[in-house]
């Protein structure tokens, strides 16, 4: 028989998933900063 009331949990797991999506995001974005400036630093080189 199913419970009566509310969810159990279903706050702290929402609000788990989005501070975790933030971090996934936030080292992608860092990945990819990363990336554009070794490609920067890379083509200077080939310049000089």
């Amino acid at each position: 028989m199913a419970k009566l009331g509310c969810e159990k949990n279903t706050k702290n797991k929402a609000k788990h998933s989005k501070l975790m999506s933030r971090k996934k995001n936030k080292l992608k974005s860092e990945k990819e900063i990363r990336k554009e400036r070794l490609k920067a630093i890379i083509a200077k080189s080939k310049r000089l």
